[in-house]
């Protein structure tokens, strides 16, 4: 199994964790991208590591094709030299550096396909991390609302505060029933026997001037007449 393979069932199974633990989902949503920002540190180290095995492969590759080059030089200078026996005792070297630094070549070739690869990967899986980020501060908001609006709720909705509102009501009512018996009470005293009586012993201050003018006046009219 690769390592991006065992990353991927890692998340999927602290994804999982998640829903099934989920009722505390701010809780578990920075533990999950803790988690996750802790695995992605050791799939950062093993691809260090791979790239540390292809840099060795390419160095292991150019040691051995060194070499090959330079039994081969021997063997030709042998060859120079007319010592057949050491040219080809140098070729034979030759040839074993040779097959030896082809083999590490091929190597150094697949592992640097595959670093290639997996750094490309790990780009990808930062970006996704990246995103669950964001997500998870999104969803932790969502989450302190919901939160929020169901205590609200659940408040508005417990027995004693829907007595208390009708209690109020109740009081209200019994308010607006006193101040209309005081009302009514204002204007039957208002209309009392005493009261009646009082009127009549006064008698409307206006008429009572009225006659006492009309009195004068016909009095100097009497007065002017009888001249």
């Amino acid at each position: 199994m690769s390592i991006f393979d065992r990353f991927s069932r890692l998340l999927k199974s602290n994804i999982n964790d998640v829903i099934d633990k989920a009722e505390d989902p701010e809780k578990m949503l920075k533990q999950i991208v803790e988690e996750l920002n802790d695995d992605l540190l050791k799939v950062k180290t093993q691809v260090a590591s791979a790239i540390a095995t292809e840099k060795q492969l390419y160095q292991k590759q150019v040691q051995f094709q060194e070499e090959a080059e330079k039994w081969q030089a021997r063997a030709e200078l042998a060859v120079d030299k007319g010592d057949d026996d050491l040219a080809r005792e140098a070729l034979q070297r030759r040839k074993t550096a040779q097959t030896t630094a082809d083999g590490f070549k091929t190597q150094w070739e697949e592992s640097k396909k595959s670093v290639g690869m997996l750094k490309e990967n790990l780009g990808r899986l930062e970006s996704k991390i990246s995103e669950a980020q964001t997500k998870k501060e999104l969803l932790i908001a969502r989450s302190r609302r919901a939160d929020a609006e169901k205590r609200i709720q659940q408040t508005l909705s417990k027995t004693g505060s829907s007595n208390a509102l009708a209690a109020f009501d109740r009081l209200e009512g019994k308010v607006n029933e006193k101040e209309a018996q005081a009302a009514a009470y204002g204007e039957l005293a208002g209309d009392s026997l005493e009261n009646r009586f009082e009127k009549l012993a006064s008698g409307p201050p206006v008429d009572d001037e009225l006659a006492l003018l009309k009195a004068k006046r016909e009095n100097k009219l009497l007065g002017d007449g009888s001249k």
